[in-house]
Parts: C-alpha cells; sequence; structure tokens
C-alpha cells in the first residue's frame, strides 16, 4: 500500500463530498442526501486520504446487531487501477461485526463482490417516468405526518431486514420530500416517499400491501413534481407487480443493480416491495 495511505471514519463535510462523487458518476443522489444518510448510522461512512487528500469512500451502515448495507463504494477516477479501493473496502466490510451485509451494485462488479461472499438476490431496476400526474381523492390517502411515527416504523419492518427508526425519522422530515400513507380498516396498508434529486425526484421506499393501494400511492407521490420533470423509481424485478406498474406508466429502464446479500437473502415482503428505499441504504 502507498505511503500515506490512510481510511478513517468520514467527517460530515467528507459524507457531502461522497454524494458529490456518487453524483459525478450519475448516481443522481437527493438534494438532501448529505444530511439524512447519517442519521442512519453516523459511524458508518468511511474515507481512505492519500497524503491527506480523500481518493475512496465506503459507507457500511449497521442497522442494528444483525444487519448492515454497503454503499457509496466509489474511487476517484484519477485515483483508480491503484489498489486504493481495496483497503477501505476491508476497512468497512471489518465495522459490519459479523453482521450479515447487503448491497446494490453494479452488475458487472457481481464476480467480484462473490469474492468477497456476496451472492445475488435479484436485481434491482431504476425505471424513469415523469411527474404531473394528478392524485387521487381519496380519504384513506393520508400524509404520512398524521400517522404515529411508531405505527410507521412497525409496519415498516415488513419490508426491511431490521428497524432504521432515526434514519426514517430524518427520511421523513427532510426538505423538497413529500410522504404518502394510506390508511384502511383502521390501519397502515401502505406507505411512500419522493424526494427531490440532482435530477427529478426519486421515489424510495414504496410499500403497498395490494396493486390498487400502490398505484394511488404512485399518482400521490409522482403529483408533487411537475409536467416536465423526470420521476424515478427504483424497484425489485422480482415483483411482478411493481414491474407492471412501471409498465402502465410507460416508464423506461435507465439502470440496473445486483442486490446481493452475504448469506441467504433476508426475509422481506417482497409481494408488497414496489420501490427501495435507495441504492446507497438498502
Amino acid at each position: 500500500m502507498e505511503a500515506g495511505y490512510v481510511t478513517r471514519t468520514m467527517s460530515r463535510d467528507e459524507v457531502a463530498l461522497a454524494i458529490d462523487w456518487a453524483a459525478r458518476e450519475g448516481w443522481n443522489p437527493g438534494l438532501h442526501d448529505a444530511e439524512t444518510f447519517p442519521a442512519a448510522d453516523p459511524q458508518g461512512f468511511f474515507v481512505a486520504t492519500l497524503d491527506g487528500e480523500p481518493v475512496a469512500s465506503i459507507s457500511v451502515v449497521k442497522y442494528g446487531p444483525g444487519f448492515a448495507f454497503l454503499g457509496l463504494y466509489i474511487v476517484r477516477p484519477e485515483c483508480r487501477g491503484r489498489g486504493l479501493g481495496r483497503r477501505v473496502w476491508q476497512h468497512g466490510m471489518a465495522s459490519a461485526h459479523g453482521r450479515q451485509v447487503g448491497l446494490d451494485g453494479v452488475v458487472a462488479q457481481q464476480p467480484n463482490y462473490r469474492k468477497s461472499g456476496f451472492e445475488l438476490a435479484w436485481r434491482n431496476v431504476r425505471h424513469e417516468g415523469h411527474g404531473g400526474t394528478q392524485a387521487p381523492e381519496d380519504a384513506r390517502l393520508v400524509d404520512l405526518a398524521g400517522i404515529p411515527f411508531d405505527v410507521v416504523c412497525a409496519y415498516d419492518k415488513s419490508y426491511f431486514p431490521a428497524a432504521r427508526t432515526a434514519f426514517l425519522r430524518a427520511w421523513f422530515t427532510q426538505p423538497d420530500a413529500a410522504a404518502r400513507g394510506w390508511i384502511e380498516d383502521g390501519r397502515l396498508q401502505g406507505y411512500g416517499v419522493v424526494r427531490r434529486c440532482r435530477s427529478g425526484w426519486k421515489i424510495g421506499p414504496l410499500f403497498a400491501e395490494r396493486e390498487r393501494i400502490a398505484e394511488c400511492l404512485f399518482l400521490a407521490l409522482c403529483s408533487q413534481a411537475g409536467a416536465d420533470e423526470p420521476v424515478y423509481l427504483d424497484l425489485p424485478e422480482a415483483n411482478a407487480a411493481a414491474v407492471a406498474l412501471a409498465q402502465r406508466h410507460h416508464m423506461r429502464i435507465v439502470f440496473e443493480t445486483a442486490r446481493m446479500y452475504t448469506g441467504r437473502p433476508p426475509a422481506v415482503n417482497m409481494h408488497g416491495l414496489y420501490g427501495v428505499t435507495t441504492f446507497e441504504l438498502g
């Protein structure tokens, strides 16, 4: 390893730098990701420096004692091919302390991730559509802020492998975003969030117990964007109803990732998972 190479936990400013790197890679982060992401695990973001200059990043966010998610694995383009990313990868993975780890990686890197113990679970596919939709007029469609926070967190556990209370609190209240829920028969049966990104808007997560609920939430979230603004939905290809939703709204595929885990995929409600939260945090 080159002299002067150091790996350590990121500062908040360095998290913002990693988000800027992600934008240059074409990942289209949210406008406030640098503020909301660290809420998940303030100690889960790592930087590699060479002679004091940041050259690589990774996040391994810990959600409780059993699960972590890896993202923001980036080496500055002019620094690639020198082995500088490997050590920050090892540093991040070591921080997981025996937890199962998930990631969304570019498909071409699957063989390299397999060498590190990851196995393909399914593909997540980014679809691009547009805003300007009309939100359904239905009393069951409500602002998520009007639902007790603990109720939403309990519902979220059906679709995510671990509790993520601190992250959700920041995610639901971030600026330039909207969160909607579906209340029927006295209980929450779906919810979704849309946030403004460097380009357009991204929906994530989008969870729903029935296809009709997903459709209504989707339309309500898309209505936050103008008709000339793109809207993105990162959906699991394994959910045929999510794929059908994107097709009904003439969304086009623009990107895909390989969702991979160390060990067996965790048990989540795939039938109701219409949109993942983010490729970076799971």
